[in-house]
């Protein structure tokens, strides 16, 4: 097999994950000693040099919906936020100060939302808490549950006042850091992702974020299609759940930012990203008999394509992938509260919701390990946030004395570009 030629104009993360898959083969293992005795790979596996400064780009992804519905990624948001404040020392620090993009779907997009977009006297709308409490009141107000935890975001009129409510006239121009929230358009019969630097760009692909969340979290199961314009009425989207379009938006996070030299100039590889990715939990417990059978194999599915990019971030993270990427995600414990849930009140659901969450995050991590698939690690869920906080704080602090931008977000429009849906489906078609 000849070796990848790095003079190819080869998209980062796909020739990342070769390379990786071709030292495996060809030299009995990644992480085999063998390979220390081969210069030539010794040289290709060093890793690139990191951004001036050591400075690193800092990504949440949170997944859509599914057996939890965004209540696991909240509370591991409220988490992550106490002990950012613990660690920082600063009482009102939230999740958006130590991220520079997020990246959301379904349930996860909405999270995204009410955490990045601009409140009051600049800060986040809702703090992470806030969030929780917000999804966690949902379900318990929501009626008869479908399946373990039922469904957050019953789609309708009633869903449409609240997100208006909430919002207001904010619009994906006034969220505070690069935001992605993907949505299916089904007029273009093709992904689309609502952004930031895209709505600063051109007007055309400014929305409402009351519809961002309407867009994402469209179950087409329930209510169909939800359709939509922009702010200047010039584009229109049909919009069916985010997570038909990618479950699991990491990946997307990570192109975005790998090719968007304008806002991140010195990203020059993923050894430059701190990567939060926070998973809902697995469909395989908890789905209850009276789900058809179509729909038990759309949410196998997209737990599955979840894994699959899992399995693909981490392989392109390599050698850094433990102090750089980290994926929470739960397995199988939701089974054990399903009658609790089921037989319990309005006034009790929100508690046995928020212990089921425990649960989860009690949970010993699961890595993906390159070439052997998953495998449980010693620390719990808890303690790589925990872990993480640390870092996204050294980040923080390394900033204040480092003279050349990490970040540099949009401000104005200065000239058009591809719009992110585009760059997508590029991305897609490449891999």
């Amino acid at each position: 097999m000849a070796m990848l030629d790095t003079t190819f104009d080869v998209d980062k993360l796909t020739y990342e994950i070769f390379s990786i898959l071709e030292n495996k083969f060809l030299f009995g293992g990644y992480d085999d000693p063998k390979l220390k005795q081969a210069p030539v790979i010794q040289q290709q596996l060093k890793p690139a040099k990191p951004a001036a400064g050591g400075s690193k780009v800092r990504i949440l992804s949170i997944d859509g919906g599914s057996a939890t519905n965004g209540i696991l990624a909240a509370k591991s948001l409220a988490h992550l936020e106490s002990c950012l404040r613990s660690k920082s020392g600063n009482p009102n620090a939230s999740v958006a100060d130590y991220f520079d993009v997020v990246a959301g779907s379904g349930a996860g997009g909405i999270l995204a939302a009410l955490l990045f977009t601009r409140g009051k006297n600049n800060h986040p709308l809702f703090t992470a808490e806030e969030a929780l409490g917000f999804l966690a009141k949902r379900v318990g107000s929501g009626g008869k549950p479908e399946g373990i935890l039922g469904k957050i975001f019953r789609q309708g009129k009633s869903d449409e006042k609240v997100y208006r409510k909430l919002f207001g006239e904010c619009s994906l121009k006034d969220t505070i850091k690069s935001v992605l929230i993907p949505c299916y358009d089904l007029a273009t019969r093709a992904p689309f992702l609502f952004s930031r630097a895209d709505a600063l760009e051109m007007d055309g692909y400014d929305f409402k974020m009351s519809d961002v969340c309407l867009a994402t979290s469209a179950d087409p199961a329930v209510v169909g299609a939800v359709e939509m314009r922009s702010v200047d009425r010039k584009t229109r989207i049909v919009a069916v759940d985010g997570g038909i379009a990618m479950n699991n938006p990491t990946a997307a996070a990570i192109t975005h930012v790998l090719n968007n030299k304008q806002e991140f100039p010195l990203c020059n590889g993923v050894e430059d990203l701190l990567v939060v990715s926070l998973g809902n939990g697995e469909s395989d417990s908890g789905i209850p008999n009276r789900i058809s059978t179509p729909g038990r194999f759309i949410r196998i599915a997209g737990d599955g394509a979840s894994d699959m990019v899992d399995q693909a971030v981490s392989m392109a993270f390599g050698q850094c992938r433990t102090s750089n990427y980290v994926r929470i995600q739960a397995n199988g414990v939701l089974g054990k509260k399903n009658h609790s849930l089921e037989k319990s009140t309005k006034t009790h659901k929100k508690s046995v919701i928020l212990a089921i969450t425990e649960e989860m995050l009690a949970q010993k991590n699961v890595e993906s390990i390159l070439f052997e698939g998953k495998k449980m690690v010693d620390s719990t869920n808890l303690d790589k946030l925990e872990s993480f906080a640390g870092e996204l704080i050294k980040e923080h602090e390394r900033r204040r004395t480092t003279i050349l931008p990490t970040v540099v977000l949009k401000q104005a429009s200065p000239s058009p570009r591809t719009s992110s849906a585009t760059t997508l489906s590029t991305w897609s078609s490449s891999c």
